[in-house]
């Protein structure tokens, strides 16, 4: 049997974004709690995030000065794929860590606050998966304007903060050169 490279290649995404989940998964993080989300997008979904990452852009900006979420957007448009690493929110219960700014986790929630190790854990876990996509020679790009998007979407609520990864093979590295 003949394989032709666009059915390679297609495979090799897909293993790849699997295998960024798992690092995702896997990566150390603070007190050994998991609260970790992982998806991977294409298609109309992947396009129904590009749009939102406009629309928010505009909406945080203003049109005239929301260009590098267009460039963005454009650029999870022309990748095949996005991986999407979430983080629920959690108190560690480290006590007097200080990391957040407050006296312990108890202050910090009463105050509406964010614990730091999640923040760190997701950098941890994006970094993690974006190693992945190195090693496997896969083009990306780790975009906060992703995450922006993902975390007005309905489908990725229960996360509470969001980072995003789109992916892409190509002859030449559509996240190179941006504008």
């Amino acid at each position: 049997m003949i394989y032709n490279s666009t059915e390679m290649e297609k495979e090799a995404l897909f293993n790849t974004a699997a295998r960024m989940c798992a690092a995702a998964r896997t990566a150390p993080k603070a007190k050994g709690t998991d609260t970790i989300v992982t998806f991977v997008l294409t298609k109309t979904d992947k396009q129904r995030l590009a749009d939102m990452i406009e629309e928010t852009g505009v909406f945080l900006f203003g049109e005239e000065k929301a260009a590098w979420y267009k460039r963005d957007a454009d650029n999870v448009r022309d990748s095949q794929a996005v991986v999407l690493i979430g983080i629920k929110k959690d108190y560690r219960n480290i006590p007097h860590c200080g990391l957040c700014g407050f006296w312990d986790c108890t202050t910090c929630e009463e105050a509406g606050g964010v614990c730091a190790h999640l923040l760190i854990d997701l950098g941890i876990a994006v970094s993690s998966a974006a190693n992945v996509a190195s090693h496997d020679n896969v083009d990306n790009r780790i975009m906060w304007s992703i995450g922006k998007a993902a975390a007005e979407m309905e489908e990725f609520k229960d996360g509470f903060c969001w980072l995003g990864i789109p992916l892409s093979i190509t002859g030449k590295n559509i996240f190179f050169d941006r504008h």
